[in-house]
């Protein structure tokens, strides 16, 4: 069998300064393999993205044979079943990819919205145990497929003593809860002067950014918080191989990729423990994980780490071990398989069958 052509619809935004979504990855592996792969959205305007999106589908509709796309809550989701009705419409078989930690609060208030669109997928994927467990009760058949990365390209310096270098990398948005890493280096700076803190993302645009400044100047904390803009994805790697300590403060989340990039750059995370993130990572083991905007339990486990070395040192090799189940090296070839099993199920005409009832429902 020949392999299948792919679309994937997703946002394909890092170029303008967003976060680099796993679509941008899975992409250019695919055609660096071989495959015929088209993608769609890079438009900055969220109308003129998903007009691209719908557009794409109609129009080259004879040039691939299956599509892939990314669900998240809120407006997204409306957007993810715009796309499937046309995909439906040009009679081609789609795989979702689930997104979000607040995916699973959505699908409750939106259950037959939800029920619909995931039960008219070829196949539906999931990034993590956590949205495995809380989205299987809209579908049954879900597959683990995590976010990857390539391990190859961070630089690990592996088991070593723990200094107060310490990095935050996500946008700049109230859920993410920038303020709470620089409260933490506020209640660590008399004890450890030389500690430093390093924040790196794009402003999402809620004024989260300017009161993390505005934060950082009333607390006097100079030379201790450094605040940067963001950073081509290429660039991440060496960043981070100048850190010890990550901080991911977050509000909602799944699973981030910056803490996956963290662990392989051989750093002690440090987390709130939110939604996905005990389905991630197990406290005490590979990370240490305090409650959400609990800025006083995050500096406890920081000088935790800065002051007993074996429970660092067990924390790093532990992380070290954990992440080499998301190298795209492992993960590359799951995809492909089932972009294969989509199109075997093509050619067999079992799924060209159900795809033939859902269109004449929708």
């Amino acid at each position: 069998m020949t392999d299948p052509r792919v679309l994937i619809v997703g946002n394909f935004l890092s170029a303008q300064g967003a976060a680099r979504g796993v679509c941008e990855e899975l992409a250019p592996r695919l055609q660096a393999s071989g495959w015929t792969t088209l993608t769609t959205s890079s438009r900055p305007s969220r109308p003129a993205r998903l007009a691209d999106m719908m557009w794409t589908v109609w129009s080259r509709r004879d040039e691939y044979d299956v599509a892939q796309v990314d669900v998240y809550s809120g407006p997204a989701f409306f957007w993810a079943e715009s796309v499937c009705w046309m995909l439906r419409r040009v009679g081609r078989p789609y795989i979702l990819t689930l997104h979000g930690g607040g995916l699973p609060d959505f699908a409750r208030a939106k259950r037959e919205r939800v029920l619909g669109l995931l039960n008219s997928a070829a196949a539906v994927t999931v990034p993590s145990p956590y949205l495995l467990d809380k989205m299987r009760a809209y579908r049954s058949d879900l597959i683990l497929m995590p976010n990857a990365l390539q391990i190859s390209a961070y630089r690990s310096p592996g088991p070593h003593l723990v200094q107060p270098n310490i990095f935050w990398l996500r946008a700049f948005h109230e859920l993410y809860n920038p303020c709470m890493a620089v409260r933490v280096v506020a209640r660590l700076k008399e004890e450890f002067p030389s500690i430093h803190l390093t924040m790196v993302g794009p402003d999402k645009g809620d004024s989260t950014l300017e009161k993390t400044v505005a934060l950082a100047k009333t607390l006097e904390l100079g030379s201790h918080v450094e605040i940067r803009g963001p950073v081509p994805k290429a660039e991440v790697p060496g960043l981070l191989s100048g850190g010890d300590i990550f901080l991911n403060t977050s509000n909602v989340d799944n699973t981030p990729v910056t803490v996956l990039e963290a662990m392989a750059s051989g750093m002690c995370v440090v987390s709130t423990e939110v939604a996905g993130i005990p389905y991630l990572l197990k406290s005490g083991q590979d990370a240490l994980l305090v409650p959400v905007n609990d800025d006083a339990a995050m500096a406890a486990a920081v000088r935790r780490l800065l002051t007993d070395e074996a429970l660092a040192g067990r924390i790093q090799a532990a992380s070290a071990n954990k992440i080499r189940a998301f190298d795209w090296n492992e993960l590359l070839p799951r995809w492909k398989e089932l972009f294969l099993s989509v199109k075997r199920k093509i050619s067999s005409g079992s799924y060209s069958s159900a795809l033939s009832d859902l269109t004449s429902t929708s």
